[in-house]
């Protein structure tokens, strides 16, 4: 055991407070979580010094009664003169308390009067949850729109969708429209047409107040042209990987996916141990909306999970694929980001500038090149796991030998 850790466990037995019956518990979950012996020894460092301020507060009184408010208190009086130090301590009492509360020791916050706009969009994103299906991202994505419109009509007043006019859908689209670029201002607008759609089918909004919600202006050249990667680009960030490291194997194997199967971030952060089916050879791989489906699982790609889970996965009893590199480890809490962060680095390292950022230029990468090897676009709209012909049709637009073909000859050219 390290000199690091010795001096973690002597901080337990001799911590005084109400905090320190439970402090061998607290280290021991960090223990669980993966933290290195440093990062335990300085958090319960931490725990043992708010511990012993709350007895010096309470003059030895026993009880554990804690919460946020004599956490930031601690933090002013014990740190005043050191923000970095403040802003890492409040993290660290911040894991004390979700640590007592999920053991019931100490009770949970004790929450305000209930927001009439959040009790509305909790509301609403179980209806996108349940009953549309929307993935975790989108519903995120349109509850944030619809706070911005419900907050701007009725503030803190109760919300009232009966009492909502076309003006005000229509002027609240003029004022996001000044200022947010017109993609961003397409989501805007699908969101508030989700909330009014929501609203008529439960009898509070009236039919013209969906219509109301004005479109936003689609030239010629919208859809945009799908942004692939090029082959060359998607080869040398793959093999950008450092094969010697646990991290590197996991993000080759993660590249593997998007480049080999087009899978999405969400999918790809959601796949489980028990969905790669070794015997037979393929995937199953959760969509939008939760559908499930099977993919074919070629080679290399199966050799790459095989060795992160073989020789890089961390042990864990989380039973999710890919895991975070760093304490706590987990599965990525946002997928999104967390794939586009490994997609980011690996052409970083390989010395790319990729006019595209994210993980999705590697699906659309997929569809082009099978597009240009002659596959169909219902077979590609198959392999993406498309639910409608009319969303895989925009790969046609980069056809170019196909579209030349159907070019009219140009007047007084040559025959």
């Amino acid at each position: 055991m390290s000199r690091t850790m010795d001096r973690a466990l002597t901080l337990v037995r001799s911590a005084q407070g109400p905090i320190a019956p439970h402090l061998e518990a607290f280290a021991a979950s960090l223990i669980d979580q993966q933290y290195s012996t440093f990062c335990v020894h300085h958090k319960v460092y931490r725990v043992a010094q708010f511990s012993a301020w709350l007895t010096q507060r309470s003059h030895g009184t026993a009880a554990l009664v804690v919460d946020e408010t004599l956490a930031d208190l601690y933090l002013r009086e014990a740190l005043s003169d050191r923000t970095r130090s403040r802003g890492i301590a409040r993290f660290e009492l911040q894991q004390l308390l979700c640590f007592l509360r999920e053991r019931g020791l100490v009770p949970a916050p004790v929450s305000g009067p209930a927001d009439p706009v959040e009790e509305a969009i909790r509301c609403f994103a179980a209806h996108l949850r349940e009953v549309r299906g929307l993935a975790d991202r989108t519903i995120e994505l349109y509850c944030e729109f619809a706070v911005q419109f419900l907050r701007s009509r009725f503030g803190r007043d109760p919300v009232d969708m009966r009492a909502l006019l076309p003006t005000d859908v229509i002027e609240h689209v003029q004022r996001q429209a000044k200022r947010m670029p017109a993609r961003r201002l397409k989501l805007v607008i699908t969101a508030l047409r989700s909330l009014l759609g929501y609203g008529q089918m439960c009898g509070e909004v009236l039919p013209q107040i969906v219509a109301a919600v004005p479109s936003v202006a689609s030239w010629a050249t919208t859809p945009a042209l799908p942004r692939a990667i090029s082959a060359e680009h998607a080869r040398l960030a793959i093999e950008s990987c450092k094969l010697h490291t646990p991290v590197g194997r996991r993000d080759r194997a993660v590249l593997l996916l998007l480049a080999r199967l087009g899978l999405r971030s969400c999918e790809v952060a959601a796949l489980l141990l028990d969905d790669v089916d070794w015997a037979a050879g393929c995937l199953c791989v959760r969509g939008k909306g939760g559908r499930a489906g099977l993919v074919p699982l070629p080679p290399d790609v199966g050799e790459a999970i095989a060795a992160y889970l073989q020789d890089g996965r961390p042990a864990s009893e989380d039973r999710h694929v890919f895991l975070r590199s760093r304490a706590p480890i987990r599965a990525f809490r946002n997928s999104a980001v967390a794939v586009a962060s490994i997609v980011k680095h690996a052409l970083e390292r390989a010395g790319i500038d990729a006019p595209h950022e994210g993980a999705h230029q590697f699906r659309h990468a997929l569809a082009v090149g099978l597009l240009r090897q002659g596959a169909s676009l219902p077979e590609i709209g198959e392999l993406l796991r498309h639910r409608s012909p009319q969303v895989t049709t925009v790969y046609a637009r980069v056809d170019l030998i196909a579209l030349r073909a159907l070019a009219p000859a140009w007047p007084g050219g040559a025959r």
